[in-house]
């Protein structure tokens, strides 16, 4: 495997950084002190330009040739998860309740090391950008640096990025042209009746029975059925009624569901096919739905996978199997609706704990071989 590309001290630099990015977390919408870090980190890589604050939290660090040619986006994710980390480990998050249980902190050390490869091979036409976006767990980062004016000038020709994968060979390869991740939104669903004695609760509207029934009309849905065209699932993830007190038969149930289909035609009709159902049994109550954490589904080009796979053989990088689509949601989809991207992944080991799990840790061996395939990506598309 191929990972010259970057010297011994800067992979422990590297190292380093991801360390103390995976101990100082910050969620999502709250990145600024990452983002800043980032920044003192990569100042002395001379980018071009630097634009802050995109989208909410957003770094943008543009290497420009000067010269006509492509523009190519690298991207990682600021943002770290509303869990509290169980690892023991001596970098652990020293925050309450958050920690870096995705591999952000590890995507974010390898776009910083295509940073440091840059300075030293700058592009010799066109221009690179290295976005480190905000706000990736809730769906809302990507739409919000695509909304943000400035980066219409920013506009890639080419965008990738990577994501670790446990349960993948370690340091192995998947992509594939088509549908890389899955479709996804969450619905809160608020139903109000009205409060009675819990001995005469058929003097009040108890939200209970309504409430049993859209959960057993969910069931269906509760387990995935085989991934394609056609896949559904649906997972209740909270639920609150009442208030705790054995004297009143509850007035107000709240349900908090995500939805998850195939792509973003396949999310419009079954969340359309839930809502039905949602207003069927909240008839007769005072029902409010919202939405949140949309995700739209990831589509890779296939002019950008043959980039991605032409890399991998020229850093001697083995495939993984690794079924696609990934069914968990990533909000790179937003950038794929308007342009040429790929998102591919890369086997964290058969061992490691799941995403989310609270004793992961993003492995960082990986950071070599990840920087060697977005520099040759790089070279590629500038020699094309």
């Amino acid at each position: 495997m191929d990972v010259s590309c970057l010297t011994p001290q800067e992979l422990s630099a590297l190292m380093r950084l991801r360390r103390q990015l995976h101990t100082d977390p910050d969620l999502s919408g709250h990145e600024a002190e990452t983002a800043a870090l980032l920044r003192e980190f990569l100042h002395p890589t001379a980018p071009t330009q630097i634009v802050e604050g995109l989208g909410g939290a957003g770094l943008a660090l543009v290497y420009d040739s000067g010269q006509p040619g492509p523009r190519v986006m690298f991207r990682a994710e600021l943002d770290a998860l509303p869990i509290a980390e169980q690892t023991g480990l001596p970098h652990a998050s020293r925050c309450p309740g958050m920690a870096h249980l995705c591999g952000h902190d590890g995507h974010m050390a390898i776009l910083a090391g295509l940073g440091l490869w840059l300075a030293r091979n700058p592009p010799q036409a066109g221009q690179v950008v290295l976005l480190f976006q905000p706000a990736e767990e809730t769906g809302e980062g990507a739409r919000a640096v695509l909304a943000d004016q400035r980066f219409a000038a920013l506009q890639p020709d080419w965008a990738f990025a990577l994501h670790n994968m446990p349960g993948m060979d370690f340091g192995t390869l998947a992509v594939a042209s088509g549908v890389a991740s899955c479709a996804s939104v969450g619905l809160r669903v608020t139903l109000r009746g009205r409060e009675a004695h819990a001995a005469q609760p058929e003097t009040g509207l108890s939200p209970a029975p309504a409430l049993g029934a859209l959960i057993a009309a969910l069931s269906p849905y509760s387990v995935p059925n085989p991934m394609g065209p056609d896949f559904r699932l649906a997972t209740l993830c909270h639920l609150n009624m009442g208030t705790p007190a054995f004297g009143i038969a509850p007035a107000q149930a709240e349900a908090w569901i995500t939805l998850r289909a195939y792509d973003d035609a396949g999310l419009d009709a079954f969340e359309a096919s839930i809502l039905a159902l949602i207003e069927k049994f909240g008839h007769g109550f005072s029902l409010r739905i919202t939405r949140h954490d949309h995700f739209h589904a990831t589509v890779n080009s296939p002019q950008a996978v043959d980039h991605v796979l032409g890399a991998q053989r020229a850093v001697g990088v083995a495939s993984g199997s690794f079924s696609m689509p990934m069914r968990p949601s990533e909000d790179f989809g937003a950038f794929s609706r308007a342009n040429r991207t790929a998102l591919f992944f890369l086997g964290a080991g058969l061992t490691q704990p799941a995403l989310h799990d609270p004793a992961y840790d993003f492995p960082d061996a990986l950071i070599g071989p990840a920087v060697a395939l977005f520099a040759q990506i790089q070279r590629q598309i500038q020699t094309v």
